[in-house]
């Protein structure tokens, strides 16, 4: 990966590798944008040779029927229509093929992504960097890049055909113009070169300045940003991020214009003294007034095709420099090793187990978990307590795969997890995480996620809703399972009708959420992370009551605060500074007399009579 301060490379095989994505999604719209390019080329030379044409006949110069400039006439006119026409063929080519590469590269990128097998990146901030470039780079850079590369054989073409016919009227001509290229070519490149390193400095300024802006339109933050009255404050980051931007953008923009502004002047210059010469030279009886004007034509047909192409080299160089951070994205190696064999991961019959493990978020970060050694053995009930921050979290990660161990090991049935398919492994996990989410799709939706194979099966979903407690809330939303639970992606005809997206409540979304984790239930391993956090005493006692029966005769972690929901697993291990302090049943612990008792006293005080 390249780090947030290095500048990305730009070499030939970026080059190929962009042209090659712009081609492969729309080869039929690449092949039409080159004969437009190659045509647009020579139109102009041709409109000028024909102009030259014209003008001597009509000044007598050379004589001829009259049917002849007539058809010159005509063919002049054909052309003039035909550079007029391009444009609008090029820019509707254009439009298609940049809407054919976004969807290519979009999916070619997320699928990338979804490679990725673990946490690490994703957590990554230079790869979220480089993820927030790439985003924009491969929807528009490939085009850009292939585009550029066609309006640079354009120019080629319109240079070489003027180039012609200049050296005929003055040699000298074409090399003051390839002189006056060169300090153009350096400028223009260097500015190429800066907006692209602008582009990427700026990525995290402007990664603050958007979530400054959902945080005051998005509704995770409303009640909060109201009832504290932060809107003022958020506003104010906002701006300052924008302003931030705004700066920086206008330093540039400055700049540009000034070595703009000067390579102007030096096209004006070269373009002046070579009028005054062909001015002089037709006085002179050297050059005829149709010479004149294929002169001119030749002279600011060539000062434009080298700037455009020019310009095109720069372009293609940004584009290229953005195109970087696409590519890194694509090459990224798996966060997590995956074995080039992988083992099939059987049912879960000998159980799971961790065998001095060790881990922490880096190198510089603080151990998390400090030499931990469990076993879950298969059909029990484990339940992990401790306070905030003792490690449970990170175990379920660890359990999941989501990252490997800095030590030690994990093992299912006796195989390391490092040796199993991971997709195999997690198919074979059903969980329930505290942080769950509400997905802006409907209630069906939402539950079928759990088991993608369930949706069109309503009565798997169903059946999944009645045993996490929320059948009956959902068949009463006006439109039963399809109601959508949003309304962020209400239709406009729609928007002025509440039965068109629905927001439950917490407790609501966390039974959904439970519903979810239940289509999953036939699964090997069930980790439940705090499931009933953020219910009333009577929602959570029904709820526990029916995990009862959902845990039974299955591996099962149980995660949970309040230890009065744990007192009936088959084994408590209590985590504390990233170590198992103590283990065992409930009334072992409870007899020892240690920090499982002390916490389990200090719950229960909570609900005896106050003295007094």
């Amino acid at each position: 990966m390249t780090s947030g301060g290095t500048r990305p490379k730009v070499d030939f095989r970026l080059v190929t590798a962009a042209v090659r994505l712009a081609y492969r999604a729309a080869p039929g719209a690449a092949v039409a944008q080159a004969l437009i390019a190659i045509g647009g080329g020579l139109l102009p030379v041709l409109v000028g040779v024909l102009t030259k044409m014209v003008v001597d006949r009509l000044a007598g110069l050379d004589g001829g029927p009259v049917t002849t400039v007539i058809g010159l006439a005509v063919g002049l006119g054909v052309a003039g229509v035909a550079v007029a026409t391009l444009p609008h063929l090029f820019g509707y080519v254009d439009a298609e093929w940049r809407r054919a590469v976004a969807v290519r590269a979009q999916a070619d990128l997320y699928a990338a992504v979804d490679r990725l097998p673990g946490l690490v990146r994703l957590e990554d901030p230079a790869f979220r960097d480089h993820l927030n470039v790439a985003d924009s780079a491969g929807r528009h850079s490939p085009v850009t890049i292939a585009g550029s590369s066609l309006e640079l054989l354009r120019s080629i073409v319109t240079i070489a055909g003027f180039a012609g016919t200049l050296a005929l009227l003055n040699p000298w001509m074409v090399g003051v113009l390839a002189l006056a290229a060169l300090p153009t070519a350096q400028a223009e490149l260097r500015l190429a070169r800066q907006r692209a390193g602008l582009f990427w400095r700026l990525s995290p300024i402007e990664r603050r300045q958007y979530f400054y802006a959902n945080l005051l339109t998005g509704l995770a933050a409303a009640k909060e940003i109201r009832l504290f009255d932060l809107g003022g404050l958020f506003g104010q980051r906002m701006i300052k991020e924008l302003r931030t931007l705004n700066a920086e953008n206008r330093r540039m923009d400055r700049r540009e214009v000034l070595v703009q502004a000067g390579l102007a002047v030096v096209g004006a210059v070269v373009a002046g003294a070579g009028l005054i010469w062909a001015i002089v030279a037709a006085r002179g009886g050297r050059l005829s007034i149709g010479d004149v004007t294929i002169f001119v034509a030749a002279l600011a047909g060539i000062q434009g095709a080298v700037a455009s192409g020019i310009g095109q080299v720069a372009t293609a160089h940004e584009g290229l420099l953005r195109f970087t951070h696409y590519r890194e994205v694509l090459g990224t190696a798996p966060d997590l090793p995956l074995p080039a064999e992988p083992v099939p991961v059987p049912p879960l019959r000998g159980g799971i187990e961790l065998r001095d493990v060790w881990f922490r978020y880096g190198d510089g970060h603080p151990w998390v978990l400090r030499g931990v050694d469990l076993t879950i053995p298969p059909g029990r009930t484990v339940a992990l307590v401790g306070l905030n921050g003792a490690g449970k979290s990170t175990l379920v990660k660890l359990l999941a795969r989501f990252y490997d161990p800095t030590r030690g090991s994990l093992s299912w049935d006796g195989v390391d997890y490092r040796e199993l398919d991971v997709v195999q492994l997690r198919n074979r996990i059903g969980a329930a995480f505290q942080d769950y989410m509400s997905y802006d799709l409907s209630a069906e939706e939402n539950i079928g996620l759990g088991d993608t194979t369930a949706f069109g099966d309503t009565g798997r979903i169903v059946t999944a809703a009645e045993r996490a407690g929320v059948h009956d809330v959902l068949t009463a939303l006006p439109h039963g399972y399809a109601t959508q639970l949003s309304r962020t992606f209400a239709d406009p005809d729609d928007r002025d009708d509440e039965s068109s997206g629905v927001l439950l409540s917490g407790g609501q979304w966390q039974r959904l959420a439970l519903a979810r984790s239940f289509l999953r239930a036939g699964r090997d391993l069930l980790i439940l992370d705090e499931p009933s956090a953020g219910l009333d005493a009577e929602a959570e006692a029904d709820l526990h009551q029916r995990l009862r029966g959902l845990r039974e005769g299955r591996t099962t972690l149980l995660i949970s605060h309040r230890l009065g929901t744990v007192r009936d697993a088959d084994h408590i291990v209590v985590l504390r500074d990233g170590v198992i302090a103590e283990q065992g049943s409930h009334d072992e612990l409870l007899t020892n007399q240690g920090a499982y008792a002390r916490l389990f006293n200090l719950q229960a005080a909570g609900y005896q009579p106050v003295p007094g």
